[in-house]
């Protein structure tokens, strides 16, 4: 699971893009503009924002030089269009209903902002790159049982596919979209296993510039080596590219998989090399995550490709595993209402167990969490004084929180601290909460202590990680274990 980062660029001198919006019922709320810093590592960066005015407009600016697929974001919703240089855009947003996320999962649902361009010119790439979408996906709604692999496809349907595609999308005088045509039958062919990999790579890739901009063709690059490295090659097995890794030897590493005839080239070698790499620091049963950065690190020491330096360094950057970041307070800056909107402060709370539950005031499955963490509490903190527990509420409406811990029959029960989370979506991302309840316990040192931490129900309670820490602290005051 990739994680993402969030660099603000509003300082970024050139602009070449702006974006003219309005909004029938967001004033007030913060609107985004997100882009990937590159295609191997997929990092996202905030390259503008702003709030929506009472009148219900904004306005946002980035910079490209080539066609490029953006992000905008309100709260929990977003939607993705293209942007070419030097254009401005009008859109609206028409009314909306932002609650929605409070009536189903819009992670497992998902719900896209809706966004209406005004006045695209009929060349304009969104609506190029929609009417090949729209082509692809009749195509193969119509024919899906020719094209379903648990039927033996046959060839002669994708080549139906290509020809009605042509015949309705024909070439554009924006190579761009070109591409994108290009390179959406080429993966699709792939996944259809219509052809080798062998074949593509040798007909879109070998002996030719790598499209860094070109987020087609780096799709498509990505589809093609996708595992094709981490998990070892004909050649060359896991375990020695893990021994390399976690030797640090960038040169064998390099030059062994540079045997296959498909990866000969240095700079395509060395790119899949950086996705390879990738993928490896999350296959922990061969390698070691540590290593997998320090040889990332050597790749953009060592490169002479710009391009390869900056991938390495946003790959780093989204594999979260600075020195930085590991001692970085996770509540840094985070201040939130309590039930009576006194701001609290979450920073200082290093060297204590928190355990935080997300959860909403008045949702019977956060309820039935929230009534086995009373049962527990006062028992947990009597055990272990280092013990905090913390909910966030993260209702839209304060007044949930509020009136479920003031004028309920047992909002009493709850007597631990209470926070809403004030619509600060950054730290519901951050903590990648996806359902309510979720619980996150952070440890003493600061950093979270599981991937997913249990629910109460579970009894995670009554043997939770504190209560070992206590007894080894007794153990040790103990003379007769000393």
């Amino acid at each position: 699971m990739l994680m993402l980062l969030f660099l603000s660029e509003s300082a970024l001198a050139q602009r070449n893009i702006v974006i003219k919006g309005h909004s029938e019922n967001g004033s007030g709320k913060r609107v985004e503009i997100l882009k990937r810093a590159d295609q191997i590592s997929q990092k996202e960066i905030i390259a503008d924002s702003a709030t929506i005015d009472q009148d219900g407009n904004f306005r946002l600016h980035l910079y490209t030089n080539y066609p490029m697929l953006v992000s905008m974001r309100i709260d929990n919703y977003s939607q993705s269009f293209y942007v070419e240089p030097a254009r401005d855009y009008d859109i609206l947003i028409p009314s909306f209903d932002w609650n929605m996320d409070e009536k189903k999962n819009i992670y497992l649902d998902p719900e896209p902002l809706p966004i209406l361009f005004q006045n695209l010119p009929q060349d304009d790439i969104n609506l190029q790159i929609d009417s090949i979408d729209r082509v692809i996906s009749r195509f193969l709604e119509q024919n899906r049982v020719h094209l379903d692999q648990r039927f033996r496809p046959s060839a002669y349907w994708f080549d139906s596919l290509a020809v009605v595609l042509n015949r309705q999308c024909p070439d554009s005088d924006k190579e761009f979209v070109n591409r994108y045509k290009r390179y959406q039958l080429a993966e699709l062919k792939y996944n259809l296993k219509f052809d080798s990999r062998k074949k593509l790579i040798e007909k879109y890739i070998k002996n030719q510039p790598i499209i860094y901009n070109d987020e087609n063709y780096m799709s498509l690059f990505s589809t093609l080596f996708a595992y094709s490295i981490s998990k070892g090659t004909k050649d060359i097995s896991v375990y020695r590219l893990a021994h390399w890794v976690y030797n640090l030897d960038l040169d064998t590493y390099i030059d062994s998989i540079g045997t296959d005839p498909l990866l000969r080239h240095e700079q395509v070698r060395e790119l899949a090399a950086l996705q390879a790499l990738q993928e490896s620091y999350y296959n922990f049963h061969y390698y070691n995550a540590e290593m997998v950065v320090k040889m990332i690190e050597k790749i953009a020491e060592r490169t002479k490709f710009a391009e390869h330096k900056t991938i390495a360094r946003n790959i780093i950057d989204g594999l979260n595993n600075t020195k930085e970041e590991e001692n970085k307070d996770l509540f840094s800056g985070i201040t939130l209402p309590d039930v009576n909107k006194n701001p609290v402060s979450l920073e200082g709370l290093k060297g204590k167990w928190l355990y935080i539950a997300f959860v909403r005031a008045g949702d019977p499955a956060s309820l039935a969490e929230l009534e086995t963490m009373a049962h527990f509490k006062d028992q947990c903190v009597a055990e272990n004084e280092d013990v905090v527990f913390i909910s966030i509420d993260c209702n839209r409406e304060f007044q949930k929180m509020f009136h479920f811990l003031k004028n309920s029959k047992h909002g009493d029960r709850y007597n631990w601290t209470w926070l809403h989370f004030d619509g600060n979506y950054d730290l519901l991302r951050q903590f990648q909460i996806t359902s309510y309840p979720w619980f996150v316990l952070v440890n003493p040192q600061g950093q979270v202590q599981y991937t997913i931490t249990p629910a109460p129900s579970t009894g995670f309670l009554l043997n939770a990680p504190w209560k070992q820490q206590r007894k080894e602290e007794e153990t040790s005051k103990n003379p007769l274990f000393r």
